[in-house]
């Protein structure tokens, strides 16, 4: 784990977290939270476990990951082998939404959310309905805390931000496994695991002295 030094990390169980997030989900006042970390830092898997513990009343999970750019346009830029870059993601549209579900309000339409499909590798549009009467809208992703292009617009709509901090060694490995999971050989797991996943890593672990927490889990 390369996160600056002095920056402090708090050790804490999913259902502490769990706790945490219920107190956000205050009925008629929506609220956002934000998980990030560096890929394999658990992002998915604890928004996932958060809003399955509060429930589709009081809590919703929209990624960030429905913002990535086409592969066709990702090939036009020159940027397919750098897919999960910073500017492999319509930064401009996430933060468009965020900006519009924090400011939706119990009587407004429902608005409707981009999902990833890991299994077509693009994103599907208008696949997460997020009803205006749910407190909470989850967000989960790699670069909710940098500051360039419109991530930071993103991140002045979200309340509360939370940075996940894996040892490196347990990052790693579950992003082998995953890339394996999806179909590559395990060369090219380890390609896109050490190589582009590793870059971003060192990226996004920049950024973690800006998150509201720092969170180790067990």
């Amino acid at each position: 784990m390369t996160i600056e030094q002095g920056v402090h990390v708090q050790d804490a169980t999913v259902d502490q977290l769990i706790e945490a997030a219920r107190a956000l989900a205050v009925p008629g006042d929506r609220r956002i939270l934000g998980l990030t970390g560096a890929p394999g830092a658990g992002k998915s898997t604890v928004a996932e476990q958060l809003v399955q513990a509060l429930g589709p009343d009081l809590a919703v999970l929209v990624p960030m990951d429905g913002f990535h750019l086409a592969n066709d346009v990702l090939i036009h830029l020159g940027r397919r082998d750098r897919k999960g870059a910073h500017d492999t993601f319509d930064d401009g549209g996430y933060a468009r939404l965020i900006a519009t579900l924090r400011a939706q309000r119990v009587g407004d339409p429902v608005v409707y959310a981009p999902r990833f499909s890991r299994d077509l590798e693009e994103s599907i549009g208008s696949a997460i309905a997020v009803p205006a009467a749910v407190p909470l809208v989850v967000t989960e992703g790699n670069y909710l805390l940098l500051e360039r292009d419109a991530w930071p617009v993103a991140r002045a709509h979200i309340d509360a931000v939370w940075f996940l901090a894996p040892d490196t060694e347990v990052r790693h490995t579950r992003l082998l496994h995953r890339h394996e999971a999806y179909g590559k050989s395990p060369e090219e797991a380890a390609f896109w695991a050490l190589g582009s996943d590793e870059r971003n890593a060192q990226l996004i672990e920049s950024t973690a002295g800006r998150a509201d927490r720092i969170v180790r889990l067990p």
